[in-house]
């Protein structure tokens, strides 16, 4: 028997303060019932299917509200999907309870009741998701409601839940006597200094808690049962676990880069914001992938312990990353070979679960600020419909046994490589080193070529930056030997003639733009190579008065645009694959002549800026286009998109707007009409971009901000070294 691949949606519904917030509802998953056919259309045998008790329950006495799941459950019945129903996640129950209520046990055991004798027919609950971590982060660190932060809370929080969890189950089976308890948590190790292994110690025996409850295993004998007792715990509670065990049919294993901790008390290397402590000592608390020098166990680690310490059948109950989709898509493989590996030596892994399958918001925050911070999964629900990334292929490959064929997963990912350490490591450095077929990159003395090549190198992607004598774009011959040579699978094509004024007399720029890109369009086709290439905003004629998308008609004003639209229409022509990118008015912090720059170094020195205010565009944070791009083609996207930051400003008030976001003088900012700007080749009025393919870009406010925090790093790196001695 294979391992089989599960899947299932962010369904956080949790509470900070008085404010509820609803994952499902973020994602759209709540109004999207084709949503199952996607997941279905995986090969996933089993859901974690959201019947949230917040949701289904949303007034006291109103009784339970079945409209949303009878749709659903019925939909997953006939597309042959088992749901595992999942009541609580990281919540604290409806407004009228919460986890330190005496109550909670008994409303949730009536509640599972409720949804049992609605669809006797689910074999497999989760009637609180990953209860230890719930408990830290609601009553130990007093991040979600009810906003403890003390040990008795903490304990009451967590026995609530897990008698919860107990009742709950004796509840569903008086009607399905034969249902399964798929009991999930997040079970992180702790990593320490030799001076803290003793709260190293204490916290690893605490992350088995609520699997240690369930089974029966708390008795007085338990590393914690004195600690227990000491905060709250009755006797005649912690034995009532013993008594009547009630373990699950699956341990649901979860595991974070985050949740790997390292405790060290080296407290000078690190930001106040890491250090606390325990009351005894201080000391810093941080991520073990920052700071140990050797690569964390992660899955196949945390599987084999849990085999071990229970003997009972294990499951991994949610992959997911919020990184770049080729990071993503090595965690989601690592973890799937991970559980090969365990399962191969004998150890009952049952399955996989993709989570997360539509996204999360705001988890970096821990979801208690209202950002809007996406993390797509196997869907990125900022299109409509939601549009497949490469983790739905991925997915799709391993649930029907087919050997994954993503390049990018021929290289380690960032938590395997040394980019991750940002403190002085502890033990020797253990690194894998970046491998595969590469991508090619074109323009290496271009600021886009260039910003490419620093980013596939942070991002772990195998490339090949290119000088002209390398790869002459518009040279047949030169083409088909760098496509030769190097065997990429894509080339990005970040070449190009781009002085617009000049481009009107200057023939050379319909080689470069128009010539080049097709002949590499024609070699990447024949090869079976994908081709990403860049046009422009100045494809359009400005009559529109609001954002152009893709599907509006290209009416080009000056000789550039002419080249760019011929261009577009050219290499779609020559590979149906290609990806080309619609962008516009480039800053970044990576080179010093964009017109951001520019401008603040001229309002710097007390000097007027002089800036179009009749033409009005759609600024690009150069970062923010080259890693969408990348994420574009990693997901096997093609055709045209728009990728620009939103927002639409002329140039003046682009000006003005990195100047406010600086401090500095905006009064020297000096709009004009572009004509009084020597400008030779005729503008559209109006050249703001849009996409109606998907929104993935930042907002430009937002672009602006890690654009001035990059520059002010930047400037504090060549600042060190250049005081930094010499060595001889």
């Amino acid at each position: 028997m294979r391992i089989e691949l599960w899947a299932g949606p962010e369904c956080t519904f949790n509470r900070v303060g008085d404010r509820f917030k609803d994952q499902l509802f973020s994602s759209g998953f709540d109004d999207r019932v084709d949503d199952l056919d996607r997941l279905a259309g995986l090969g996933i045998t089993r859901m974690r299917f959201p019947m949230v008790w917040e949701r289904t329950v949303p007034a006291r006495g109103a009784g339970c509200d079945w409209t949303w799941s009878d749709e659903r459950i019925a939909r997953l019945k006939a597309l042959g999907v088992a749901p595992i129903a999942g009541l609580v996640h990281h919540g604290s129950g409806p407004a009228w309870t919460n986890l330190l209520d005496p109550a909670f046990p008994h409303l949730l055991a009536e509640y599972a009741k409720a949804v049992a004798r609605r669809y006797p027919h689910i074999d497999a609950y989760t009637p609180v998701n990953e209860p230890l971590t719930t408990a830290r982060f609601s009553a130990l660190y007093g991040i979600w409601y009810p906003h403890k932060a003390d040990d008795t809370s903490f304990v009451r929080a967590l026995l609530n839940q897990m008698r919860g969890t107990v009742l709950a189950m004796r509840a569903i089976r008086e009607v399905n006597p034969l249902a399964m308890l798929v009991q999930t948590e997040d079970l992180g190790f702790i990593t320490s200094a030799p001076g803290l292994q003793y709260q190293a110690d204490f916290e690893n025996l605490r992350r088995w808690l609520s699997f240690d409850l369930l089974a029966g295993k708390v008795t007085p004998e338990h590393g914690l049962w004195q600690y227990l007792r000491r905060f709250g715990a009755s006797e005649q509670e912690l034995r009532a676990f013993t008594e009547e065990p009630c373990p699950p049919g699956i341990v649901g294993i979860n595991s974070y880069l985050t949740s790997e901790r390292h405790l060290d008390d080296r407290l000078e290397l690190f930001p106040p914001h890491l250090v606390g402590g325990n009351g005894r000592e201080r000391y810093a608390d941080l991520e073990a992938v920052r700071v140990c020098g050797s690569v964390i166990g992660s899955f196949e680690a945390r599987l084999r312990e849990a085999s071990e310490r229970y003997r009972l059948p294990v499951a991994i109950t949610e992959v997911h990353l919020g990184c770049h989709r080729e990071e993503q898509l090595r965690w989601l493989h690592q973890a799937w070979v991970a559980a090969g590996k365990v399962r191969a030596e004998g150890h009952d892994v049952r399955a996989l679960t993709c989570w997360a399958a539509f996204g999360s918001f705001d988890w970096n925050s821990l979801v208690t600020r209202d950002d809007g911070h996406y993390e797509p999964g196997l869907w990125d629900v900022r299109s409509e419909p939601p549009r497949p990334t490469a983790l739905a292929t991925l997915a799709g490959q391993l649930a029907s046994g087919k050997a994954p064929d993503h390049p990018a997963l021929d290289a380690p990912g960032w938590w395997q490589r040394d980019v991750r350490l940002q403190y002085p490591p502890h033990g020797a450095v253990e690194s894998h080193p970046v491998r595969g077929r590469p991508l090619l990159i074109t323009g290496a003395t271009g600021t886009l070529g260039q910003a490419f090549a620093r980013l596939c190198a942070a991002r772990g992607l195998p490339h090949q930056l290119l000088r002209r004598a390398d790869l002459d774009v518009a040279d047949a011959a030169s083409v088909e030997a760098a496509l030769e040579k190097w065997q990429p699978w894509a080339v990005i094509n970040a070449a190009g003639y781009v002085r617009v004024d000049d481009a009107e007399q200057d023939g050379r720029q319909w080689r470069e733009n128009v010539l080049g890109p097709e002949l590499l369009a024609q070699a990447c086709a024949r090869r079976g190579a994908r081709l990403a290439t860049f046009s422009s905003d100045l494809v359009f004629d400005g009559a529109k008065h609001a954002p152009y998308v893709e599907s509006d008609a290209a009416r080009p004003l000056n000789a550039y645009g002419r080249a760019k639209r011929e261009c577009e229409r050219r290499v779609l022509a020559a590979a149906n694959d290609a990806l080309v990118i619609r962008t516009a008015a480039f800053f970044g912090p990576w080179d010093r002549y964009n017109f951001v720059t520019l401008a603040l170094q001229a309002l710097r020195r007390g000097e007027t800026w002089a800036a179009a205010c009749d033409q009005t565009v759609s600024p690009t944070y150069v970062p923010d286009l080259v890693h969408a791009t990348l994420d574009l083609l990693m997901d096997g996207e093609q055709g045209l998109w728009h990728l620009a930051n939103h927002g639409a400003v002329t140039w003046a008030e682009l000006a003005c707007a990195a100047g406010e976001a600086a401090g500095l003088d905006t009064g020297l900012v000096r709009a004009v009409p572009g004509a009084l700007l020597g400008q030779s080749a005729a503008r559209p009025p109006y050249a703001a971009l849009a996409s109606e393919r998907g929104p993935i870009m930042p907002a430009l406010e937002h672009a602006l901000a890690r654009y001035l925090q990059e520059c002010t790093l930047l400037a504090q790196t060549t600042h060190a070294n250049l005081e930094a001695p010499a060595l001889t």
